[in-house]
């Protein structure tokens, strides 16, 4: 057990206004280590570190006696050890409990001698002399760094010290708290309940940050017109009690939300892509659930996306309170305004397309998890039971046997996520063991038949081209490299399917309508680009404008957006939406050009009508109602047929 203390030089004048700091021997003698040291700075200590017959009454030995003269420890353990017999002799003929108490309490003096004079003796004891006006959070970042190595105190214990004087016993707090947080293994998730009482406090949560916590504790705040003053952020410790709860219930439901297996999928700790997101997750779905209700489910569609971009980035792998902090307020800033979103979400769909998923071999890391949260949530169902895996009763199963590298020749390749799949523990175990995917699936396809087959596969972003190449006999190293770079693709298109255009939380049926619906828009637009002969200037005015106002604003956001490139009318149609490209083909100094195709201009707007109506209620996740559903599968239809024509 290792303790340190930072205290004035006992030297100071100004004794009565110092810090005064003690170990109560009984509590120390019970074990109670966490009740036993303390300190004071009342003035009622003046008198008290002199009175020798008060503190053994009181069971408080002065850390102070340890720097004293070479005897004042061994006097002190005398003088506390006699005090208590001359006691126990005094009530021997009377009360039997306080004479046994009294006993006990003498020899607990000789061992607690013995423990101080063998730490006295075998450790330096070194102190260091602090200006008293030094601000708190100075003194802590002061304490962090001398106690850098040994058995390391973090922002935590120091934040527990400083609370005792208050009444807060923050040990116990976060004891009481640590059964409903378990689901995640991390020995941090003490000072994460800080973190994100400190993020929706004030927007930060890096250490130095955490001391404002402090009950009555003064914040030097800079207001935007240079103005310096000073905030009390948490007025007392009631105040603090309730934001240390309401962080444990936000953590809480944090984790439910991450653990779901239709929302992200970490229905074990093991596949939790970060533990140190958990903060920030938490801050933000916490805000959110404060937002007007007509607000939240566009606000949690931006969450997700900023979750996924951030898992897929390797954004929390490194030092993570400065982007936790940066993360959150851009959220906010996103929630309230479109035009703010976060250069991240561009980021992500910039460079999804170049992850290399044959590397992630290795359980744990943030895209290995990732991808696995995304076949849980994509429904993957056991190959042989035709259900879905639950918590428990999960394996994660290489399709091609690890059994197999050697003769492959895959090496470590054997290991990678585009390897792996979520199966039982029964069918991975007893049913599959390590034969190749030809020996039993034919079997499969047999009894259940081959579409049955090919859409459960599909469920795990196995192809019916990849299907293909696992049923060859032989199986060969070249198949192996086959199937992985067909599952690559697969995997990659999911995540552009599911994250980047945000049909995660769509239902299957409409998932395909949406991706029907994107496929007319591209086709609008090629042909809108062909029959203008690429002529940006042919556009009406209004929408030129429209378009190159998105494009000046998105190329402010991202560095990498180059106008030049838009010069052309197919790339500027990018920045079109539905209605645009209507605008264009109906407009009257246009439509004859137009006409040959559409024929009808009250059929063709009928249908823009029908197809914006599904199209905005998949996009905005409103209700898609059946009437508006039929609708916008026939306006499908009907553009689809119109632009397939030669």
């Amino acid at each position: 057990m290792y303790y340190a203390f930072l205290a004035p030089d006992r030297a100071l004048p100004n004794r009565a206004n110092r810090y005064f700091y003690f170990v109560r021997v009984d509590r120390f003698m019970a074990e109670e280590y966490d009740r036993a040291f303390a300190y004071d700075w009342s003035k009622r200590w003046a008198k008290f570190i002199t009175n020798r017959e008060q503190q053994y009454a009181e069971h408080v030995f002065p850390l102070a006696v340890v720097g004293e003269k070479r005897f004042a420890l061994p006097n002190w353990v005398q003088g506390y050890e006699k005090y208590w017999r001359d006691i126990a002799a005094a009530e021997l003929e009377g009360d039997d409990s306080l004479h046994q108490k009294a006993v006990l309490h003498a020899q607990n003096a000789e061992a607690f001698g013995d423990y101080l004079q063998t730490l006295t003796e075998q450790y330096q004891i070194s102190y260091i002399e602090l200006d008293q006006q030094l601000g708190i959070d100075k003194v802590c970042d002061i304490f962090t760094q001398i106690n850098s190595k040994g058995v390391q105190l973090d922002t935590f214990d120091l934040i527990n010290a400083l609370l005792r004087p208050k009444g807060v016993q923050l040990k116990q707090m976060w004891r009481d708290a640590a059964a409903r947080l378990e689901f995640v293994d991390s020995n941090k998730m003490n000072v994460y309940i800080l973190q994100v009482m400190s993020i929706l406090r004030q927007g930060y949560c890096s250490p130095k940050y955490l001391y404002f916590l402090l009950p009555g504790q003064e914040k030097p705040i800079r207001d935007p017109d240079g103005t310096r003053r000073r905030e009390v952020l948490v007025a007392d410790t009631l105040a603090f009690t309730h934001r240390w709860n309401d962080a444990v219930d936000a953590i809480e439901s944090a984790i439910t939300l991450l653990r779901h297996p239709q929302e992200f999928g970490a229905i074990s700790s093991n596949y939790l892509p970060y533990v140190s997101i958990i903060p920030v997750f938490s801050a933000v779905q916490e805000h959110v659930r404060g937002l007007p209700a007509n607000r939240r489910v566009e606000a949690q569609r931006k969450v997700r996306h900023w979750y996924w971009a951030s898992v897929f980035l390797n954004r929390y792998s490194g030092s993570v309170e400065s982007t936790a902090a940066r993360d959150f307020l851009d959220l906010k800033a996103w929630m309230d305004n479109d035009g703010s979103e976060p250069g991240l979400i561009r980021e992500f769909g910039m460079r999804f397309g170049n992850l290399e998923l044959r590397r992630e071999v290795k359980r744990g890391t943030s895209v290995y998890n990732g991808i696995f949260n995304l076949l849980v949530i994509q429904g993957a169902r056991d190959w042989m039971s035709g259900n879905v895996p639950q918590h428990g009763d999960l394996d994660d199963h290489h399709i091609i046997p690890a059994s197999k590298a050697t003769a492959l020749g895959t090496g470590g390749l054997i290991h990678s996520i585009l390897n792996r799949t979520p199966l039982t523990a029964e069918t991975n175990r007893h049913v599959i063991r390590d034969r190749f995917p030809y020996e039993y699936l034919p079997e499969l396809i047999e009894h259940s038949g081959e579409n049955v087959v090919r859409s459960m596969l599909e469920s795990h972003f196995i192809s019916p081209q990849a299907l293909d190449i696992l049923l060859r006999d032989p199986f060969t190293s070249v198949d192996f490299e086959a199937f992985i770079a067909e599952r690559q693709r697969t995997l990659l298109e999911a995540i552009e399917n599911l994250l980047i255009k945000e049909r995660i939380d769509l239902s299957p049926r409409l998932r395909e309508l949406d991706e029907r619906v994107e496929a007319v828009e591209l086709g609008l637009r090629k042909h809108v680009a062909a029959t203008l002969e690429d002529d940006a200037e042919r556009l009406p005015p209004h929408v030129l404008q429209k378009a190159n106002t998105r494009i000046q604003d998105g190329a402010k956001k991202d560095g990498n957006i180059e106008i030049d490139q838009y010069k052309q009318l197919s790339r500027r149609l990018e920045y079109c939406d539905l209605r645009e490209l209507q605008d264009t083909i109906l407009n009257k100094s246009l439509w004859q050009d137009f006409a040959e195709r559409f024929a009808n201009k009250e059929t063709l707007s009928a249908k823009f009508g029908q197809l914006a109506n599904l199209r905005n209620g998949i996009r905005h996740s409103r209700s898609v109602g059946e009437i508006t559903r039929k609708e916008g599968e026939a306006a499908i239809l009907w553009f689809e047929q119109v632009l397939a024509r030669t």
